[in-house]
């Protein structure tokens, strides 16, 4: 009964995992007064130098829809002629590398008959790199503005590996809420 517990919390805290896909990191500037922003603004989106999969109509009807949904919930409104702050974003796509492993073949753990002795999971073994895996690795990166000093004030990132472009251009909204939870002023 025990293994099967183990196995139910391991498969729990694997789909945990997957959904904590997304890293997010953010900077503002100390003591600024974010609550005085009433109304905003976009600005056009940066444009990256790194491969882009996300410059294009879905991929920023997207982001927009999503960053003003979260900007209305914050209680801002839009304004085009006169904005006390200002949005931008911009995207970059970057190719990586990584080392790969060989499976670590060890003296003990969870073997064919459950755990014991055996090959497996296991403490002791080892493990040595077999080659080089390449992937991609995508950011959406969301700037604040202050309209009257023209400096950024606030900056939060999403980022995440790209395995199927077209899969994350549909998960842009999770990302850009992920990222507006990091805003200075709360719901």
């Amino acid at each position: 009964m025990n293994t099967i517990k183990y196995i139910f919390l391991l498969g729990v805290v694997a789909i945990l995992a997957s959904c904590a896909s997304v890293k997010y990191n953010t900077t503002r500037v100390q003591h600024q007064d974010f609550g005085q922003y009433k109304t905003y603004s976009w600005l056009p989106p940066v444009d990256s130098l790194s491969k882009n999969y996300f410059n294009n109509d879905i991929a920023k009807s997207n982001i927009l829809n999503a960053a003003n949904k979260e900007l209305e919930a914050l209680g801002m409104q839009y304004s085009k002629d006169n904005p006390d702050i200002l949005f931008r974003y911009v995207t970059i796509v970057n190719n990586k590398s990584r080392m790969v492993y060989s499976p670590s073949y060890g003296w003990g753990g969870w073997g064919p008959w459950g755990m014991g002795w055996g090959w497996g999971m296991g403490w002791g073994g080892y493990s040595y790199p077999v080659g080089h895996e390449k992937y991609r690795y995508a950011h959406l990166i969301i700037e604040a503005v202050d309209r009257r000093t023209n400096s950024v004030i606030w900056q939060a990132r999403g980022s995440s590996e790209v395995k199927s472009p077209e899969k994350t251009i549909n998960k842009l909204p999770q990302i850009v809420n992920g990222i507006f939870k990091q805003y200075p002023i709360q719901k």
